[in-house]
């Protein structure tokens, strides 16, 4: 595949970069500098940040999906994934680009659930949570073929391969993933789309 993937530089976006050149595949990842992520002959690194339009349209062109894991470790409100949304949903419109993975997290929209999980997660980082409900409606309501990934608290275990997928999984307060078995859903999702008009969540 060619995948273009935002938020390359954070933990799962690196993970994204990482499986997809050793399955094989070409890249194109949208980074704030040069040199942000190590050099690959089939690695195509685009300087810029979703605020920048022409940066992200020239990121998406020519690609066959879009992955999205945008994030932020910022205070306060945030609008980075609402923004990338919003940016990269235009780029796709433009260069005719149909397919997206995103991910956004377990407890926004209709996931938040009266879970001890999700009143911990919006006691803790709701202006996070705010921003990608915000994300998730502007997908839904576009044209492209979406999944929007909801995966619960994150972790830096070693892939794998043993996790759970599912619109109808239960997530518990301990429920967790590694950003490396997260990534790779995300690539199995892009690559032979299974949940495609569809929020699954994940946990190993």
């Amino acid at each position: 595949m060619r995948v273009a993937v935002l938020g390359a530089t954070g933990g799962t976006g690196r993970e994204v970069v990482d499986q997809a050149l050793r399955a094989g595949h070409e890249v194109s990842a949208l980074v704030r500098r040069p040199g942000a992520l190590p050099a690959h002959e089939r690695l195509r690194l685009v300087v810029g940040d979703v605020g920048q339009h022409g940066a992200v349209e020239d990121v998406v062109r020519g690609q066959d999906v879009v992955i999205s894991a945008l994030g932020t470790e910022a205070k306060g409100p945030v609008t980075v994934c609402a923004d990338g949304a919003r940016a990269v949903l235009a780029a796709m419109n433009c260069a005719q680009v149909a397919r997206l993975v995103a991910v956004s997290a377990h407890g926004a929209c209709e996931s938040r659930d009266r879970s001890l999980y999700c009143l911990v997660l919006w006691l803790s980082v709701a202006e996070k949570m705010r921003d990608k409900e915000r994300m998730e409606a502007l997908i839904r309501a576009s044209d492209v073929q979406w999944t929007i990934v909801r995966p619960p608290a994150l972790s830096n275990r070693a892939h794998s391969g043993a996790y759970r997928t599912g619109t109808g999984l239960k997530i518990r307060l301990t429920s967790k993933i590694s950003r490396a078995d997260l990534a790779d859903f995300l690539l199995r999702e892009a690559a032979t789309p299974a949940s495609t008009g569809q929020t699954p969540a994940i946990a190993g």
